[in-house]
């Protein structure tokens, strides 16, 4: 007798890193609703067994393909931040065009990672968060001790900042920019916001 799915290839090497980049690109022609443990197998071409060796299940395929998100994120954040100098608004910059550059790229995939990482169960997938914008919230906590920024909480500003971003992303996204070079839009906008932020004079001589 010939054993189920024996007419597809077994595949050598890395299975793991294979499915979860297949599923990937599944994410991002169909959303969400389009991953399956079996629509992988088909689609990757290997035995309707071989994902659950990986995967014990839906939602342990999409916490695993969220988690390598973010370690993506974390290392292109961390190595745009690590080659920025300059005051606190160019820091900032070489954040927002880092991560505008990933939201653009990875759409489908950022999404997935931000739904599903508050979650109950889903401890590992917050870990994978806060390690991946590390940088730049420790960026913006030292910029609130110098007196760079006014700002009592460095989370707030930090979702001012990442909403700001998401929805730069959007904008550029949806080919709403115009002919507007996406680096300058980003840049203008982070200093838009830095400006907002920056200590004043309350004195008489700054009314």
């Amino acid at each position: 007798m010939t054993p189920p799915d024996a007419d597809k290839p077994y595949h050598h090497g890395n299975l793991r890193a294979e499915l979860l980049g297949h599923a990937e690109r599944m994410l991002a022609e169909g959303g969400q609703d389009a991953l399956s443990l079996r629509e992988l197998a088909r689609g990757a071409g290997v035995s309707h067994g071989a994902p659950r060796r990986h995967f014990a299940d839906r939602q342990a395929l999409l916490d695993a393909l969220a988690e390598e998100g973010f370690r993506r994120l974390r290392r292109e954040l961390d190595a745009a931040m690590a080659g920025a100098g300059g005051p606190f608004a160019a820091r900032l910059a070489a954040f927002a065009q880092a991560y505008v550059g990933f939201a653009t790229r990875h759409t489908a995939l950022l999404r997935l990672m931000h739904t599903i990482k508050d979650r109950p169960g889903a401890e590992g997938l917050r870990r994978a968060n806060d390690l991946a914008f590390a940088a730049p919230m420790a960026l913006i906590d030292r910029a609130r001790r110098d007196g760079e920024i006014v700002a009592d909480d460095p989370d707030r500003v930090a979702m001012a900042v990442l909403a700001l971003l998401q929805g730069l992303a959007t904008v550029v996204g949806a080919g709403m920019a115009g002919d507007r070079a996406v680096p300058e839009l980003v840049s203008g906008a982070v200093l838009t916001l830095v400006e907002g932020l920056r200590p004043r004079d309350e004195g008489p001589a700054a009314r």
